[in-house]
């Protein structure tokens, strides 16, 4: 049985058939698709199994190259393609790679650790930092006692304790212009803002009085607070 023709689906014999683009045409039917020019099959040019001349051929764009059948099927062969390769890889790299290793739930726990690690390190050292801010140092508390009351120091220790017995109530009233800690058990520690009650001097650089903020009573630098 004779195939039809491609043009006129009329059966085509073997003696005028042209076998061209899937399909088989005659002679006479082999023509261009716009301005019928008979072609050959030396100048046609094809475009979905239709026969064209040079001068009609469609001129393909990229949208209507990428949106065909056969592309969008490449293309979803491509990406199966990859996703089968990243997995194979994935698979072959578990162990060896950073970023295997870097979101393992162990690291993600030790990463967390030194984490907390660090803030409570930062906050020690912050609240260290509110004793040393910008405050002068304290006048050498020894030297000072020592040039003041050269005799103090020629006691026995038990007697030099009871030199820094607090003076007789009534003093004058301070303001605490910087934090201090303590460094002796006689002195008194201040945070910056803290009242000071019955304050007397005792020396050079060294007063006597009480925190109202604590109720603690000794001895605190005078170059540390201020009258009010």
């Amino acid at each position: 049985m004779n195939p039809p023709c491609g043009r006129c689906n009329k059966p085509v014999y073997p003696t005028e058939k042209i076998n061209c683009l899937d399909k088989y045409w005659h002679k006479g039917c082999f023509s261009c698709e716009v301005c019928k020019m008979a072609l050959s099959m030396t100048n046609y040019k094809g475009f979905e199994k239709k026969p064209y001349c040079s001068m009609h051929y469609p001129k393909t764009s990229f949208t209507i190259v990428t949106d065909t059948p056969e592309n969008l099927r490449l293309k979803q062969q491509s990406l199966l393609n990859s996703q089968a390769l990243y997995k194979e890889e994935f698979e072959k790299n578990k162990g060896k790679g950073f970023s295997v290793v870097a979101d393992t739930p162990e690291l993600q726990r030790l990463k967390k650790t030194q984490d907390q690690i660090s803030n409570i390190k930062y906050h020690e050292e912050f609240e260290k930092s509110k004793f040393r801010s910008d405050a002068p140092p304290p006048e050498n508390r020894q030297d000072s006692e020592e040039q003041a009351n050269p005799e103090r120091f020629s006691q026995p220790a038990g007697q030099m304790h009871q030199a820094a017995v607090a003076p007789p109530s009534g003093g004058k009233r301070y303001q605490a212009i910087y934090s201090y800690m303590a460094a002796e058990a006689d002195e008194v520690s201040l945070q910056e803002g803290d009242l000071i009650s019955d304050v007397e001097p005792i020396d050079e650089g060294w007063m006597f009085g009480c925190n109202q903020r604590t109720g603690q009573r000794g001895m605190l630098p005078a170059n540390y607070v201020r009258p009010v």
